[in-house]
């Protein structure tokens, strides 16, 4: 067998071998985001209401310690979810175990500037990643049943693992405004929703 035969038999298995990495990709993340059918929903659904928790998800803050403009997003919304009544309790959850760098802090900051009752607002310092935050609201906070804040291409995942975790929730979205880096943040969730699908 020549060379160049063998190059090309080589470059038929790469070929097939990534056709079919990409084919079980997309069917993975169908698979995610149909089991969020009909759980995003808006903020005066009935469905948020009664929620142990309204789960506001991290998405870092500035130098200055201002959040992020996500984040921002994020927390008007859970703000508004809790003026409404859906819970009695904000839970933000995110990075605040690094020395100089709370998320967390600033998210209390902004809700009780926002007219929350500090006592109202628990923060979840060690949500590192959506499925820690999920499963340290139900076993650390005991809630059972949440709403969870963030942008709808995360709710998805979000919503997903939740479901695995025997989390009853419901997601909101928090997409206010169009956000810079948006493409990657798209493309680097497809991958996301892959990793959480073959670990949880």
């Amino acid at each position: 067998m020549t060379k160049r035969r063998i190059a090309i038999i080589l470059l038929i298995i790469a070929a097939a071998v990534a056709a079919v990495g990409a084919l079980c990709v997309l069917i993975i993340n169908v698979q995610v985001k149909s089991n969020a059918a009909g759980r995003i929903v808006s903020a005066d659904n009935d469905d948020v209401m009664g929620a142990d928790a309204i789960l506001v998800l991290g998405a870092g803050i500035k130098k200055d310690g201002s959040p992020s403009d996500m984040l921002a997003d994020r927390i008007k919304v859970g703000v508004s979810l809790y003026e409404a009544g859906a819970s009695d309790v904000l839970l933000m959850s995110g990075d605040g175990a690094r020395k100089g760098y709370d998320e967390t802090a600033t998210m209390k900051r902004v809700a009780v500037e926002a007219g929350v009752p500090e006592s109202d607002v628990v923060c979840d310092t060690l949500g590192l990643s959506t499925y820690e935050s999920i499963l340290r609201a139900r076993d650390e906070y005991g809630a059972k049943r949440i709403v969870v804040v963030t942008q709808e291409y995360h709710l998805y995942r979000a919503l997903y693992i939740a479901d695995r975790l025997g989390v009853s929730a419901v997601g909101v979205s928090a997409d206010l405004r169009p956000y810079r880096g948006q493409t990657y943040r798209e493309l680097r969730e497809i991958l996301a929703r892959v990793k959480d699908f073959m670990m949880h």
